[in-house]
């Protein structure tokens, strides 16, 4: 089934800018050309593609062709720069990444790479490959060696974590020592549902599976926050709580206990060419700062 380009482009700008009129702005054509644009492609493709609303959104298989028109913008602009400086608007390339990477070193990557919008969708290091198994993103940053399908991976490190609490809340939960019985009173910081690097922890140290009362954070500043604060006792990235420790705002709930947790760059095959700048700096910088924490 051959696809209109023009048509593929409305659809990626309404759901990078959440509105058809913003969209035809955008492209510089008007609300009408692309709403237009929008029902050929969605006759032409038999299924509704946008979920109307502010702001708009994409159904799956609008998702999955959005993300169709923006690879095929991204591999143009790589082509047509070999043959001039580029004179369009700049492609955009979809990610999925762990939030502790982006809140710890990923932003500044980002910043080296020129010429391109990034879209970035966070999820937890153990489920981010999904993203890439679905085809919505490109790429992503996994915590699994073993490829998605149609996908090379590279080894960037792995990041460390160390279990902090306040020491007000170590000294009203912890007084008599970290053991299974304690852990399993004492209030925790949770991410989100996927979250399992405190369980992880407590199993590594304890040797069982505990369920403590939690509280659920989706922060990652917000988890050394509350941690600060005496809420509760979480997993942080040694490289977000260094300072948080060397003040004693922190403490580990037990020295010298840390969780390595594995970090993979996975890549579509199909678009490793056009984000080979993307990939060497995100290698470069990620064996460099997590070989730092």
């Amino acid at each position: 089934m051959q696809l209109d380009s023009n048509q593929l482009a409305a659809l990626a700008a309404i759901l990078r800018h959440g509105s058809f009129e913003a969209a035809a702005a955008a492209l510089n054509v008007t609300p009408s050309a692309i709403s237009q644009r929008i029902k050929a492609l969605e006759s032409r493709v038999g299924v509704t593609l946008v979920e109307r609303g502010q702001p708009c959104t994409a159904t799956p298989a609008g998702q999955r062709l959005a993300k169709h028109a923006e690879d095929v913008a991204l591999l143009e602009a790589q082509a047509l720069a070999a043959l001039g400086p580029a004179t369009g608007p700049a492609p955009s390339v979809r990610l999925a990444v762990p939030a502790d990477v982006l809140s710890t070193w990923l932003i500044p990557v980002l910043a080296t790479v020129p010429d391109i919008l990034f879209d970035l969708v966070l999820d937890d290091q153990d489920t981010s490959d999904e993203w890439l198994r679905r085809g919505e993103v490109s790429a992503a940053i996994t915590g699994h060696a073993r490829a998605a399908p149609g996908c090379d991976v590279v080894d960037i490190g792995a990041m460390r974590y160390v279990a902090t609490a306040s020491p007000s809340f170590m000294s009203q939960w912890f007084s008599t020592g970290v053991t299974a019985q304690t852990l399993a009173r004492a209030p925790m910081l949770v991410f989100n549902a996927k979250d399992q690097l405190q369980a992880r922890w407590m199993s590594q140290c304890t040797g069982r599976k505990l369920s403590p009362p939690c509280h659920h954070l989706p922060a990652s500043h917000g988890f050394v926050e509350a941690a600060c604060a005496g809420l509760g006792w979480g997993m942080n990235p040694t490289l977000l709580v260094k300072s948080h420790l060397a003040s004693g705002q922190l403490v580990p709930l037990v020295p010298d206990a840390t969780l390595e947790v594995p970090l993979y760059w996975q890549v579509s095959r199909v678009m490793a060419p056009a984000l080979h700048l993307l990939t060497r700096a995100i290698v470069k910088a990620g064996q460099h700062r997590l070989g730092q924490s």
